[in-house]
């Protein structure tokens, strides 16, 4: 009994302790509520709304349910609730996408003091234009899948490939992020695409042009810039940057919105590795870069690029130990 009336009495000591912690929160909190006027750092304490990022995730998600219905689908979809399910996610996709393009768009309007855009109005006409796309974007996207499966023999079947594989998942954010660009809408394509670089590696800016039968095989590290230009039919592999030259101090201004990215066109294969850069920069069709290429000028159609031969260098493991236990014997 004894020993359990100190253990309690060494709690309440602990625990007052405790307490001392606790009470320095609010004089922390007040310096992090004086630190939000402080110019410098950024902040969005306003009244207009923002866009939300968990919402556009969802967006995503019941997107891909109408991209792929089946696939993705909340239930069993089967022809006699198609039509049910189809009415239920397009409804719901229109309400949440009308919303969210409307902050986007009101937010630009009262962060930058623009005109009256009629975000609301146009919201509701975005939205409903997407979706309008949707059938063109199921089409396009169809290639690239099909585009994958022909060109991997690892790859057992077209459900393997819209389940699984990352280029996939990143190609279908981008195509309905790049609808939503070509539209103005601000702020909203870009979260689309930096959410499916987060999840896939993969960064494809919304501005960029894509063909169809576009293959990103593997996925990791690839970037696309925002003025690439891709033709149909191409592949590349992991690692691969699609990118800009280096601007010079405070000069981004005055290349915002210019071509700085290269020109691919079709029929081309850039694997692992590979850096083009420039707006200059056009690979010719049927082009060929080999991993680890660096470029920054243009190539002729129907040429491949590769790096010379690397010299090896090969080390018997035995000759060392021979060589060591020679030395110590000596």
């Amino acid at each position: 009994m004894e020993e359990d009336l100190k253990k309690a009495d060494a709690c309440k000591v602990e625990a007052h302790h405790l307490a001392h912690f606790r009470s320095q929160l609010p004089q922390i909190a007040e310096k992090i509520i004086d630190s939000c006027n402080d110019r410098e750092c950024y902040t969005h304490v306003d009244y207009e709304p923002i866009p939300s990022r968990q919402s556009v995730i969802e967006i995503i998600d019941r997107l891909r349910e109408i991209l792929f219905p089946g696939y993705f689908t909340r239930g069993k979809l089967d022809p006699v609730n198609l039509k049910y399910s189809m009415g239920q996610s397009t409804t719901t996709l229109f309400d949440m996408l009308s919303e969210q393009i409307s902050h986007s768009i009101r937010h630009d309007c009262f962060r930058y003091h623009q005109p009256c855009s009629e975000c609301e109005e146009r919201g509701y006409r975005l939205a409903l234009k997407l979706l309008q796309a949707i059938p063109a974007i199921r089409k396009i996207l169809a290639t690239d899948v099909q585009a994958c499966f022909e060109g991997d023999p690892a790859a057992k079947s077209y459900d393997e490939i819209i389940f699984s594989y990352p280029g996939i998942y990143a190609i279908a954010v981008y195509r309905v992020a790049h609808e939503l660009f070509s539209d103005g809408v601000p702020l909203l394509p870009r979260i689309m695409t930096e959410h499916a670089h987060s999840v896939t590696g993969i960064d494809i800016h919304p501005g960029a042009h894509i063909g169809k039968s576009f293959v990103i095989d593997h996925g990791t590290g690839v970037v696309i810039g925002e003025t690439t230009e891709i033709g149909k039919n191409v592949r590349i592999y992991q690692g691969v940057t699609v990118g800009a030259l280096s601007l010079p101090k405070n000069s981004a201004e005055k290349f915002r919105g210019k071509k700085r990215h290269p020109t691919i066109k079709d029929d081309v294969i850039i694997y692992s590795g590979a850096t083009i850069l420039g707006g200059d920069t056009v690979i010719g069709t049927r082009a060929v870069i080999g991993g680890n290429v660096w470029l920054t000028e243009s190539v002729p159609p129907d040429t491949t690029v590769i790096m010379e031969t690397p010299r090896l260098i090969y080390k018997s493991k035995k000759a060392a130990s021979a060589r060591h236990t020679l030395d110590a014997v000596t």
